[in-house]
């Protein structure tokens, strides 16, 4: 007998048996449509397919999610006792109708000015301004989820969802609103802590899930407040891992495709075991909206940086002191890595850890205590999750061979930003034609910089390669193949060196206002 998707007959192999002939003739002659269904369902005696169902998840997380309500101090019209200051041609705002649009707002958002208890509880007895040097009084100005991460009151949400906010309400799945305080936030990894007072009640709480049982493709519950619509469910699959959508250094984000909007920010992702899998934090959207494109931070990043929050309301990190960029072919090319693979110092900051170990401008870490460095965010990630004081071990790619270096990490300043290069270059040299020929072959059109270090690029070919790679006008060459040059026959004198090495380009340390990076261009052809 033929057989469907799933095993069971088809109807149309049921109508083509003995049945078949019996039901055309009854409704030929009545007219009256037969149960068909009930009559296939008899005949085959099968029973509903078995669809997965994600109720049972949901019942058991629910209670644990939370809406996140955030409140700042807004400046008031007029200084009332109430705070409030209506004049509608000469109405207040109980002479309003109650369908009128206004009065239908306030009181939609709890803020009806008649509400004496309401006030109250926002604004606390000493009016909007709360107390004696107050400014405005509390209104909402962002919305967000949450998740119980303990049975005491402990909240993970976004850092970008709290941000801003002078106050936080925390909305259960039942409508309790309880006030709570912000004990940490990690702007690093978007990732912030509140915590409630309960008294004395244990919150129903969830844990986070081991991110080596995360596969592509397995199923995941999304729970949130998207617009403000609490309790909201949806249901996608872990669509890929490891994304970098460009918010730092430590982007490791799940890829999911559950619909995910504004307000789901810092709600939790969850397998089908009820466990939190990722927070989400960032959307893809032309339109605003969800388009199946979401991502989470990963249980793995949000354990370790919340266990710190919750402890020292702070995260601390290792610290290293070097700006990075990835190694991309041309680069590995240009200093002979057999593969794009590590990071790539730009260049140490004075007195960090790197710089006291000796770490320089165009060394390459390609392992951490004999692990193999993917790229610089894999550096950047591992390197963050360590100890401040641990003692690493570095290899590091300098001059054509792998070389040790002992590091002892120092403690990642708050507001750190990337260092820019501290050049320590010779005296300018004259040009000659020759020089100046060379470099109008890679593109590029250089003269005396300023400051008289490097060479200031004064044109590009838009045509070159020096073009492509996004080396613009107005930039310096501080230094080739990891030399210092200070005029175009320094230039030439290192991509000399290169081809007689059997080197088909050449690595250029560009410095702009936004910082230093480095650019490999094919030296092929030149002189």
């Amino acid at each position: 007998m033929l057989k469907n998707f799933n095993g069971r007959p088809s109807l149309a192999t049921v109508l083509k048996a003995s049945t078949v002939a019996g039901i055309a003739a009854a409704v030929l002659a009545t007219g009256v449509p037969l149960e068909i269904t009930r009559s296939y369902a008899e005949a085959v005696k099968v029973q509903a397919p078995a669809v997965p169902s994600f109720a049972n998840v949901v019942d058991a997380v629910s209670p644990a999610v939370v809406s996140v309500r955030v409140e700042n101090r807004v400046n008031p019209v007029a200084d009332n006792n109430d705070g409030f200051s209506f004049d509608f041609n000469g109405r207040g705002f109980d002479d309003l109708p109650d369908d009128h649009p206004l009065k239908r707002f306030f009181k939609q958002f709890g803020q009806d000015p008649n509400d004496q208890q309401g006030h109250q509880r926002r604004f606390g007895q000493n009016g909007p301004n709360g107390g004696p040097g107050g400014k405005g009084r509390l209104r909402p100005v962002a919305q967000g989820s949450g998740f119980f991460i303990s049975e005491d009151g402990y909240i993970v949400t976004n850092n970008h969802v709290v941000s801003d906010g002078q106050a936080f309400v925390a909305v259960t799945n039942d409508g309790t609103e309880l006030d709570a305080k912000l004990i940490g936030k990690d702007p690093r990894t978007d990732l912030a802590v509140l915590k409630v007072d309960g008294k004395g009640k244990k919150f129903t709480y969830v844990n986070w899930a081991d991110d080596n049982n995360v596969r592509v493709g397995d199923w995941v519950v999304a729970v949130g407040n998207p617009f403000g619509l609490g309790g909201t469910v949806t249901a996608g699959i872990v669509s890929a891992r490891g994304r970098d959508i460009g918010s730092g250094p430590y982007d490791d984000y799940l890829q999911v495709d559950a619909a995910v909007n504004r307000g789901n920010s810092g709600g939790p992702t969850f397998n089908l075991s009820g466990e939190v899998v990722g927070i989400n934090t960032a959307i893809f959207s032309p339109s605003g909206g969800s388009v199946g494109i979401a991502f989470a931070i990963p249980a793995s990043t949000a354990r370790d940086v919340v266990a710190d929050l919750m402890k020292d309301g702070q995260v601390s990190r290792g610290w290293l002191g070097v700006q990075i960029q990835p190694v991309t072919k041309d680069i590995a090319e240009s200093i002979g890595l057999s593969e794009p693979s590590g990071a790539l110092v730009v260049a140490p900051q004075a007195g960090s850890p790197g710089d006291k170990a000796g770490m320089k401008a165009g060394d390459v870490v390609t392992a951490l205590n004999g692990e193999t460095i993917k790229d610089a965010r894999d550096l950047s990630r591992r390197i963050g999750a360590m100890q401040p004081g641990s003692k690493v071990e570095l290899s590091v790619w300098r001059a054509g061979k792998a070389q040790p270096l002992t590091v002892e990490l120092g403690t990642l300043p708050i507001d750190q930003k990337d260092a820019s290069a501290d050049d320590n270059s010779q005296p300018q040299q004259p040009e000659a034609p020759a020089s100046e020929k060379a470099l109008a072959d890679l593109g590029l059109t250089v003269g005396p910089s300023d400051d008289g270090k490097g060479l200031a690029i004064t044109g590009i070919d838009p045509d070159s390669d020096a073009a492509d790679k996004g080396i613009k006008e107005g930039e310096k060459i501080t230094s080739v193949n990891n030399q210092d040059v200070a005029s175009p026959d320094d230039v030439v004198r290192v991509l000399n060196q290169a081809k007689k090495d059997g080197r088909t380009r050449a690595l250029f340390q560009i410095q702009s206002n936004e910082g230093s990076r480095f650019v490999a261009l094919p030296i092929n052809g030149q002189g």
